[in-house]
């Protein structure tokens, strides 16, 4: 019964979203310019409705109780509410809304990830303060692999604009300034998470090797300096454009090493609990 219900809830998730996404393309569209204002509530309503759902849903899966149920899945879903999230409040700005669909698009595919619920006793249970830092962390990267698509966007907004293909496609995109804007925004939330991430996360650490954390620790100090660099490049010496763009994505990919990285060295060669 558990597995039937958690079906129907990630099917309902999906179409919510899938129609929410459709609902923001029409909107940029001028031939449903008519029905610019209806479809653009519609759109609100049923993305508002997904991440509703979608946050209860994941957030039920990861802590059971009192303990902590963190998988890859999990991780992607919760990717992908971030995402839904952030669609949402793109869509405040008219020429962003063709990008929320698309990163509606991504939510609805990673709520297909999200699993079912576990017992209790399998999860892991861990003091209140260790969740918390793992939440954050979770919700931090989470921010940056959201400005991840948003630069990888950006790239093919770039690319449409130096072949100056002009198509009906051109209105689902906002201009690159708007997007670089949005880029900045989650690439700040994200790294004052992953700020708070790294300092809490030191607190619980005794011994980087004893614990196998040493590569996820250097890693993630590496992809903090990225960020660092990019987000003082960008509001001290201007930096625009491809710069920002490649920094960003190489500070992303040390960082998915970081995370991801750690949980198959831990679990495939070590044995333990990503958590």
């Amino acid at each position: 019964m558990n597995s039937f219900w958690a079906s129907v809830s990630q099917i309902t998730i999906l179409l919510l979203y899938l129609l929410a996404a459709a609902g923001f393309a029409m909107n940029r569209l001028p031939r449903f310019a008519a029905l610019a204002r209806p479809v653009l509530f519609a759109a609100c309503l049923l993305a508002g409705i997904g991440i509703v759902l979608h946050g209860q849903t994941l957030f039920g899966l990861i802590l059971p109780g009192r303990g902590f149920s963190l998988s890859i899945g999990h991780a992607v879903s919760m990717i992908g509410l971030e995402l839904a999230l952030i669609a949402l409040l793109a869509a405040i700005e008219p020429t962003l809304r063709g990008m929320s669909a698309g990163l509606l698009l991504l939510s609805a595919w990673t709520v297909l990830f999200t699993g079912e619920a576990v017992d209790a006793p399998i999860a892991v249970a861990m003091p209140l303060q260790v969740r918390a830092h793992i939440l954050l962390a979770l919700l931090s990267s989470g921010l940056l692999s959201v400005g991840a698509i948003v630069s990888i966007y950006a790239l093919l907004q770039e690319r449409r604009l130096r072949s100056a293909r002009i198509t009906a496609v051109n209105h689902l995109f906002a201009p690159l300034e708007t997007t670089e804007k949005l880029l900045i925004g989650v690439a700040s939330a994200g790294f004052a998470g992953l700020t708070l991430a790294i300092a809490t996360g030191s607190s619980f650490i005794n011994n980087l090797v004893e614990q196998h954390l040493a590569h996820k620790f250097s890693l993630s100090l590496i992809a903090w300096v990225i960020f660092g660099v990019l987000l003082a490049g960008r509001f001290f010496v201007g930096w625009r454009g491809k710069r920002v763009i490649k920094l960003y994505l190489w500070g992303f990919v040390v960082l998915g090493v970081a995370y991801f990285g750690s949980r198959l060295i831990l679990q495939e060669v070590f044995n333990r609990s990503w958590a």
